[in-house]
């Protein structure tokens, strides 16, 4: 993204980087009449920074959004995964072609074509929504609302026989200017997806009032379409100006050109230099061809740069894992909704992450930090990063108590893998379905798969208010004599989660700020430990690595792993697997954390090498260095000293100042 905002700039600006007409050692000073060039040129960069902006925004959002897609569509994490990796790849099916017909076509029209296909493709990603039927969670429908009696527990003898469990498969200022806007952009996103979360996800095609469910409550779904129309719409309009632009911005005029004649005073384009630029493009692609396995040798022949690029291709792995599933993380782990999971990442985590980026440029900035010294801050702030993260550990939630998955139907132990099981003697004359998802909370605290299999008798009230009563399963359990009732919903986490929930935002925080402190040092150290003929190359093998290597298999197999800490699938109509309703926290926390440490500590031990390679090649450089111009200076001033004697005797006119004397 940083060499993207360059490039864009670059090659737009390109021609009017060059004067016109003979090169003058005076210096140039914009006229009166070069305001519209000015002009354009603000534009162009507000058009550009509003892009950044746009793609950030949709992004974002789409991270904010995983949660909500997978229960819509139930299906698993590792699948949520594939489709939050099909944003890179997306990116690499057109990175080659835009490259390269990039320069030599109209470049603002190609960037406005780009916006119109991303704001596009945006707007699709909301169609299902409009062609697929009402999303129905799994609930207990009495057949009126009134407050007659009706009974969850089916003991009639036609009722539907258990159902077994299925199987388990200005260049500086400019650059300033988009890197910013495009960090703010995933801030929107979040806060976006915190918004839409809120609302129903059929809102406006159903009646609110009949949704028996809240947004805490696992199977809740919010209007996840409404921010991809909004980010869509955004992306679109980007496109607009650029198709009011130039192919290139005219060139300045010098203070000499001041008094030329009147076409000459107008910012006019130099027609010879883009033929001659053209014509040295096809002579050099030959060249360019033949030097590519080469400069490809070259960089991975250089220990520091493939190192660091390991190095980074294994953080970026456990960056990419860790933000995709956070949402799900303090969802499943803090018992909190989907809004407000969006809303802590993009108010608190990403603003900590902007901060960090511009405090390690302040600091190499300020303190002049050579190469060695940007290694040794990358490594650092890495090393501390993730010892921060090490106390996440601690602060978990334990599971919530749920009869048959995780405590016993009596209430009183942990329950093993092998002793799960949602029957008991308590509700064994209801015809009861496993799969089904229909949680109810018991007044003993407790919460039961559905009210079929608490065992209750009767219900009263509708909707939200539905109230069970004579649950024989809650009465077993219940330390309240004769309280045998429950309602809709699951029950809540105990009252400490919500303090650990506090405390795990704080270490968050200082965690995220912590490891961003080493963004612009790693930057640094990669443009510094190579050639400066293979910079632009490097960054590209650097980039397409982190997108290939990281941004597209990380949020797969962290979904995968994350699935096996599943206690309770859902089902779909069809009979097959769909997405998970209950997780073990302990095991989630354990997988989600664990993952993530052991990525950081293999890419801190790579970084450790980075910083002993470095150490060493510089020192041996700096000793040769110093070897060689030691003897460069004695030579010379050798000569120097067989020069300044020969002069003295073959000039007879000579006196000692004559050197020195104006």
């Amino acid at each position: 993204m940083d060499t993207s905002s360059k490039e864009n700039i670059q090659l737009f600006s390109k021609n009017s980087m060059q004067p016109v007409g003979r090169p003058s050692l005076k210096t140039e000073y914009p006229s009166s009449e070069e305001k519209p060039c000015c002009g354009e040129l603000k534009v162009f960069l507000g058009a550009l920074s509003f892009v950044y902006f746009a793609k950030a925004l949709a992004e974002g959002y789409l991270k904010s959004t995983t949660t909500q897609i997978e229960r819509r569509f139930d299906i698993p994490s590792s699948l949520v995964g594939v489709i939050d990796g099909s944003f890179e790849i997306g990116n690499l099916l057109v990175i080659t072609f835009v490259s390269y017909f990039g320069a030599k076509l109209h470049r603002p029209k190609i960037i406005g074509a780009g916006c119109l296909i991303m704001g596009v493709g945006t707007l699709l990603i909301a169609m299902p929504q409009f062609f697929m039927e009402q999303y129905r969670y799994e609930r207990y429908s009495p057949f009126s609302n009134s407050t007659l009696s009706i009974s969850p527990c089916l003991l009639e003898s036609n009722s539907p026989l258990p159902i077994s469990v299925m199987e388990k498969s200005q260049s500086k200022i400019n650059n300033g200017c988009v890197q910013t806007v495009a960090i703010i952009g995933p801030i929107f996103g979040f806060l976006l997806g915190s918004l839409c979360a809120k609302l129903y996800v059929d809102i406006g095609f159903v009646n609110l009032d009949h949704i028996s469910i809240t947004p805490k409550d696992p199977q809740w779904v919010g209007a996840w379409w409404l921010g991809y129309l909004i980010a869509g719409c955004i992306s679109l309009l980007a496109a607009v100006p650029f198709w009011c632009l130039p192919k290139s911005l005219p060139g300045p005029r010098s203070r000499d050109d001041s008094s030329s004649s009147s076409e000459k005073s107008k910012c006019i384009m130099d027609g010879r230099a883009d033929h001659q630029t053209h014509l040295g493009d096809k002579a050099k692609l030959m060249d360019m061809a033949r030097d590519f396995l080469p400069s490809l040798k070259s960089l991975f022949g250089n220990p520091v740069y493939f190192l660091y690029l390991c190095a980074s291709t294994i953080q970026f792995n456990s960056l990419f894992g860790m933000v995709t599933y956070k949402p799900k993380y303090i969802e499943q782990q803090y018992g909190q909704s989907s809004s407000k999971a969006n809303f802590v990442i993009g108010l608190i985590n990403i603003p900590a992450v902007a901060l960090g980026i511009f405090s390690g440029g302040i600091v190499m900035k300020k303190f002049r930090i050579g190469v060695c010294g940007a290694a040794k801050l990358y490594l650092g702030s890495s090393v501390l990063g993730y010892l921060l993260f090490l106390s996440l550990f601690a602060l978990g939630c334990e599971n919530s108590d749920v009869a048959g998955l995780t405590v016993s139907y009596q209430g009183t132990k942990p329950v093993s893998y092998h002793e799960r099981a949602l029957f008991s003697d308590c509700n064994s004359r209801c015809k009861c379905s496993e799969t089904k998802w229909e949680p109810m909370c018991g007044a003993n605290g407790i919460t039961y798969a559905s009210a079929c299999l608490a065992g209750c008798q009767t219900s009263t009230g509708s909707g939200k208010t539905t109230i069970f009563n004579n649950c024989t399963c809650v009465g077993i359990a219940t330390s309240k004599s004769g309280n045998s009732s429950g309602m809709v919903g699951r029950c809540q986490k105990d009252n400490g989660c919500p303090k650990m929930f506090l405390y795990f935002l704080v270490i968050s925080v200082i965690t995220s700020y912590t490891l961003s402190l080493g963004g612009i040092p790693g930057y640094i150290l990669l443009l510094r430990c190579i050639k400066p003929q293979l910079k632009s190359f490097a960054l590209g093998i650097y980039t397409l690595a982190v997108r290939v290597l990281a941004g597209i298999p990380a949020p797969v197999y962290f979904g995968v792993l994350i699935d096996t800490s599943c206690l309770k699938w859902g089902f779909k109509r069809c009979g097959s697997r769909g997405s998970c309703r209950l997780y073990d926290s302990n095991a989630f926390r354990h997988i989600y954390l664990g993952l993530t440490m052991m990525l950081g500590t293999m890419s801190i031990f790579l970084s450790t090498a980075v910083l002993f390679t470095l150490k060493k090649n510089y020192v041996s450089k700096h000793r040769s260095f110093r070897t060689n111009r030691e003897r460069t200076m004695m030579s010379t001033r050798i000569r120097k000293e067989n020069c300044t004697t020969n002069d003295h005797l073959l000039q007879p006119n000579y006196w000692p100042g004559k050197e020195t004397q104006l």
